[in-house]
């Protein structure tokens, strides 16, 4: 078992992530700065201001650094902060790139030519504002407000959601639910009456198995889960990787399952029956909590070990003796929920099975298991009542996906679609801070929808592929010059935290809710923004909870008392769950209700043809996304991807270790740029693997523009998971090419 120090060394950066001394810190925080060097005197010279990272969706809060010319030195931890206990990950140190990237926006724009061209004017804001407001008069008189839509992934997103639901449109939503939790949430609903939110109230400090089948903890850098899984492989807990790659989780565990890609279910419903079998469930526990077992148990006994090995390829003791692990750790266990779960599109059901094998385990609500977080109350200021829609996200989708309890991004795009004919149509986005491009799969039916709207406004803070298409580009501010609501983060105790700018924005940039209160004032909606600054808003509600702006500024962190001393079940407590049963429902009365299968069933997924290889993608530790790919401080960590290619396929095609080849799809598609081949053992023979986030088409992004290939280019078949409307993006395969030459 590798220790925590080795674990660790996950990001292969902790040391610049986590320790600054001496020279150390002098060589690193003039790097992070153009400016003429200056004599370093120590930390004690530094001012600081409280700030959380906007660099991934965890929103560690830190402390920013400034010399005594008020230049940005380094960004650490807040101690405080139960999100990252003082320490940040390289994302987080290095996120002070956002503020010196020269490729940044500078100034609103107008566009000049026709959508996709990069063709822009230089606007003054009251020009850009104006052009906007009546872009969405006009749609909102010729097409009604619910034409309006709000794709968001970002702090702003709250401020112009309230534009939008004060104009008369819930066409809200951020591309991460169908695109990435969304089967998640509507699995552990279904089954505990409770999602598992973010940060996810995953126990993992005090659990002793912890399995992570498809869960890349490490590689996708979620700061605390890294951190407690650390301890945890300290306290001696084993872990279990299901994963056809040997990922960074796989190097750390005790059981590594190379399993076939597409056949998760299948491993999960027969870990299901040996559990069941051999009665190593909690018996206890489920004759208390749970409804179904019996029928859950009667449908299971066709998931043998010995079928699945001809399935999964893994073998039958295999399965049983991790299935006997899981057992032998229970309640002390957890089967982790990931992330980003939409693959197959049956994704729900997937979960469904996680969600139930928790359950068996009697893990939920136990200490090493699931926790009972809590959230601070903070009251909002009273607004004005917002319009009640003619016609909700629902009636543009035709009324589908009744347990989605999020709008879906990859529906509200469909609604957009020329040729659509469900409900209403969609005639205007406003887009803050999401790289639709290179985040919506099927590029080309992105496009197509953006070609016919009236209307494209963009908020940003560089210019990434989707800005090309906007009429009216907005230059944001980053976050390290500005404030924001604050943030309010679920876990084993409330908190909240502040940030506030730790410089002035540069250029002609702006923050996002001085813009929707702008917009505001030109669409006569400025009663909804009765505050005329944000900091005055956060003192209002500071206030409410026993505290100010100013005590904040000078902790960062306010933590609080639980109001009930619940974190875990208590011996023998009889439960009652926000389930239609009140129990666990190992069989679902909701999906039954809807027309689905109660109990998750395995389905044989499509498999590659001869010659092509299932594209499989992960995260690095370094970037978020696509949008930290021109970070000059995150680009010297990794600049572009790499291909990971077995052996024995590297030696069919003739391929070597450092070569450059380009990417066909089953449908044609074709990278639009090469991509560097590792050959390595650590992934099957039947897949290949790239970290998201590359292959950037915008020329105004120097650092990034041409490196690696974009995995979203290639992702054109999609399965979308009938539950809920999930955006199954694993069923894509690609060929290499040495050319990306159209055929005529």
């Amino acid at each position: 078992m590798n220790s925590r120090r080795q674990f660790l060394k996950i990001s292969s950066l902790s040391a610049a992530g986590l320790i600054f001394g001496g020279g150390l810190l002098d060589a690193f925080a003039n790097n992070l700065v153009k400016t003429n060097p200056s004599h370093f005197k120590g930390p004690f010279d530094f001012t600081r201001t409280p700030t959380y990272c906007e660099v991934c969706f965890w929103k560690c809060a830190g402390w920013v650094y400034k010399d005594e010319n008020g230049r940005i030195k380094k960004i650490i931890g807040n101690n405080d902060d139960p999100n990252c206990n003082g320490r940040f990950c390289p994302r987080g140190t290095g996120g002070v790139g956002m503020y010196n990237d020269e490729d940044r926006l500078k100034t609103p724009l107008i566009r000049t030519e026709e959508r996709g061209k990069q063709t822009f004017r230089e606007a003054t804001w009251d020009e850009a504002f104006e052009y906007i407001a009546q872009k969405l008069k006009k749609v909102k008189s010729e097409h009604g407000a619910e034409a309006i839509t709000l794709f968001s992934h970002g702090s702003g997103g709250k401020y112009f959601g309230n534009l939008l639901k004060a104009m008369g449109s819930n066409n809200i939503t951020a591309p991460s639910y169908a695109q990435c939790r969304g089967p998640r949430e509507v699995a552990f609903i279904s089954t505990f009456g409770q999602g598992i939110n973010s940060p996810e109230n995953t126990d993992i400090r005090d659990t002793k198995c912890l399995v992570l089948i498809g869960a890349h903890i490490g590689e996708n850098m979620h700061n605390g889960q890294v951190q407690e899984m650390s301890d945890a492989i300290d306290k001696g807990a084993t872990i279990i990787t299901v994963d056809p790659r040997f990922s960074t989780a796989a190097s750390k565990s005790k059981f590594w399952l190379p399993i076939k890609p597409a056949t998760d279910m299948a491993l999960l419903l027969t870990w299901m029956n040996v559990i069941i079998n051999e009665k190593l469930y909690d018996k206890e526990y489920v004759e208390r909590h749970c409804y179904g077992f019996d029928q859950l148990k009667e449908h299971v006994q066709q998931y043998t070990p010995e079928w699945a090995y001809g399935v999964t390829t893994l073998k039958p003791q295999q399965i049983r003796e991790t299935a006997r692990a899981m057992a032998n750790a229970a309640p002390a266990v957890i089967v982790h929920p990931g992330r980003h779960v939409t693959w197959y599109g049956d994704d729900t059901q997937r979960l469904r099975a996680v969600a139930i094998l928790n359950a068996l385990l009697g893990s939920w609500g136990r200490r090493g298991g699931y926790y009972n977080p809590d959230k601070a109350h903070v009251p909002h200021y009273k607004l004005p009542d917002f319009p009640k829609p003619n016609k909700s996200w629902r009636d543009a989708l035709g009324g589908k996906y009744n347990l989605a309890d999020l709008a879906l991004a990859s529906g509200l795009c469909d609604a957009s679609m020329p040729s659509h004919e469900l409900g209403h149509k969609i005639k205007a986005w406003i887009v803050n801070g999401t790289n639709l491009i290179n985040t919506l799969p099927n590029q080309a039916k992105t496009i197509e929808a953006i070609q016919a709207l009236d209307l494209i406004a963009v908020v940003d803070t560089m210019p990434m592929e989707i800005t090309g298409y906007a009429d009216v580009v907005l230059p944001e501010c980053t976050y390290l010059e500005r404030y924001d609501s604050l943030r309010v983060s679920q876990g084993r105790e409330p908190s909240v935290a502040l940030r506030m700018p730790a410089v002035e924005p540069q250029y002609n940039t702006k923050p996002a809710y001085w813009m929707a209160r702008e917009l505001a004032k030109k669409l006569d909606l400025l009663d909804y923004f009765p505050f005329e600054t944000l900091e005055e808003e956060i003192d209002w509600e500071l206030q409410q909870i026993g505290s100010s702006l100013e005590e904040m500024q000078k902790i960062g962190v306010k933590r609080m008392p639980r109001e009930e001393d619940d974190l875990y079940f208590t011996e023998g407590e009889n439960v009652e769950f926000g389930t239609n049963t009140g129990k666990i429902e190992l069989y679902s009365t909701a999906l039954a209700e809807e027309g689905f299968e109660p109990m998750p069933v395995y389905t044989q997924h499509p498999e590659p043809q001869e010659g092509f290889y299932r594209l499989i993608y992960g995260r690095a530790p370094m970037h978020t996304f696509s949008r930290t790919a021109n970070n000059p401080n995150l680009t010297d960590l990794m600049d572009e991807n790499t291909l990971w290619v077995n052996p024995k396929v590297a030696k069919e095609w003739g391929l070597k270790n450092d070569q450059y080849v380009y990417l066909e799809n089953q449908d044609g598609i074709i990278s639009d740029f090469s991509i560097k081949v590792r050959v390595t053992e650590r992934i099957r023979f039947d897949s290949v693997y790239m970290v998201h986030g590359f292959g950037h088409t915008d020329k105004r992004m120097k650092r990034c523009f041409g490196k690696g290939v974009s995995d979203t280019q290639l992702i054109s078949n999609v399965m979308t998971d009938p539950i809920m409307g999930g955006t199954g993006m694993r069923g894509n395969f690609v060929t290499f090419r040495f050319d990306n030459k159209k055929e005529a």
